[in-house]
């Protein structure tokens, strides 16, 4: 995967470059400092509470038995967020971080990874929810463009793929065992556990339920952070065109999937969708600079945390058992 992850990252930053420098270095800086050191404050605050609603949707689905507080999953979400921002080489960087996070807080490690993989299907199936009502708004907002057709045709493919992925996870499992395996590499995972883990979260219904709310509500807490974005940066713009604008960018960004955290399809998404509510290009792209650094500055010090705290338990722990880890 990293074979055709580096020449995509390398695309994608060169996309990204050239979008910039095309509008105008200076005039997309101006852009991004427009909304100020309080407002990116702001912005950052929002996404936190955001990442913690994320944290409560991976908790809700947890059965209560040997289960952690609220806590550990959202300090969970928040290090398998800052794995996926800081590190876009590793496919599953930020799940197996994210997963070995709410195992040191003492969740066995079959069910970290059963109910990682259950919030990641749940996260989808919302996300999916998401995008139509963000292109029922845009049908709304502009009737006249086909833009539409092309977001519909994805959301149809999309809807089938994540079904399939629920398949695969009830029945045929080699993507649940590849996870598994990247967290038992050196955390031992048992696989018939872990299995069971997920037809014990599959089976509660209403767990899952409010997962999926949980998280559509995340995804509209994260239109409405930009819709504040705007408005610190002088460039108010109408919620509903704003979530149209969002919801629209998760189609553009699911579908490039292949493409490290989606470097240049961003940027490429926000000018033309920025140009069909007005807003300029160099909006558009400082808009998406905003949300890396915001990105950044939440995902770097959770890395940096989580790094200490995993040294510390290993340094704690008696030499001979060290030394077993080592060799193995």
């Amino acid at each position: 995967m990293k074979a055709i992850a580096l020449p995509m990252l390398l695309i994608g930053l060169a996309v990204a470059t050239l979008l910039v420098a095309h509008y105008g270095f200076a005039a997309v800086g101006s852009v991004f400092l427009s909304i100020g050191w309080g407002g990116f404050l702001v912005i950052v605050a929002i996404h936190l509470a955001v990442t913690a609603i994320c944290g409560l949707a991976w908790f809700v689905l947890v059965p209560p038995a040997g289960c952690p507080t609220a806590w550990a999953f959202i300090w969970g979400r928040l290090v398998r967020g800052g794995g996926g921002d800081v590190l876009p080489l590793s496919q599953l960087g930020g799940l197996v971080l994210g997963a070995r996070t709410t195992s040191l807080a003492g969740l066995a490690g079959s069910m970290s990874v059963a109910s990682t993989i259950v919030d990641i299907t749940v996260e989808l199936l919302s996300q999916l929810a998401f995008v139509a009502i963000a292109l029922a708004i845009f049908i709304t907002l502009r009737p006249h463009s086909d833009l539409w057709l092309s977001v519909a045709g994805g959301l149809a493919a999309a809807s089938v793929i994540a079904f399939l992925f629920i398949v695969v996870q009830r029945r045929a499992s080699p993507i649940v065992d590849r996870l598994a395996a990247s967290v038992s590499r050196r955390w031992a995972v048992d696989a018939i556990a872990m299995k069971r883990g997920l037809d014990h979260i599959y089976r509660r219904r209403r767990a899952m339920l409010a997962s999926f709310l949980l998280h559509l509500a995340a995804w509209i807490a994260g239109a409405v952070e930009i819709w504040i974005a705007l408005q610190f940066m002088g460039r108010p713009l109408g919620i509903a065109a704003v979530l149209a604008i969002e919801g629209l960018l998760c189609a553009a960004r699911a579908v490039a999937f292949a493409v490290p955290n989606a470097f240049g399809v961003q940027e490429g998404a926000y000018v033309v969708l920025g140009e069909l509510f007005g807003l300029g290009p160099e909006l558009a792209l400082g808009l998406s600079l905003i949300k890396r650094a915001r990105d950044l500055a939440l995902g770097v010090p959770a890395l940096f945390v989580w790094q200490f705290v995993e040294g510390w338990k290993y340094w704690r722990q008696p030499i001979d058992s060290r030394r077993m880890r080592n060799d193995g």
